[in-house]
């Protein structure tokens, strides 16, 4: 599955010790464009979480599988990221330059201002 949005916050990272070694893992929350935005917690682990270079403000593509899991009789669902990209910033942020009227020498001389 596939998600666009904004990283509205990165939480803190969380590491431990387990049956197969260390890990780490890094939850953070993207918000989702439209009429009505969504907030949805995504966790990446490991060496992703580095690859993935996060930033709150940024736009991302979020490719995900959803898991869930049962503990002492209660289901726990998790968003696992398994690739975050950075969006492509658009080119309404770049600098236009000035339109060609406004290149143009000035035709009449200040001089001869009506005012």
């Amino acid at each position: 599955m596939e998600l666009s949005g904004k990283i509205i916050k990165i939480l803190p990272l969380q590491t431990g010790t387990g049956k197969n070694g260390v890990w780490k893992k890094q939850d953070f929350i993207v918000e989702t464009p439209g009429q009505i935005t969504r907030k949805v917690c995504f966790s990446l682990w490991g060496e992703k979480i580095d690859q993935a270079r996060l930033n709150e403000g940024e736009q991302f593509e979020i490719s995900f599988d959803l898991e869930s899991r049962e503990y002492n009789g209660r289901w726990y669902t998790e968003a696992k990221a398994w690739k975050a990209v950075r969006k492509e910033r658009s080119s309404s942020s770049q600098e236009v330059p000035p339109p060609e009227y406004m290149n143009e020498p000035n035709i009449m001389p200040a001089d001869d201002l009506p005012f």
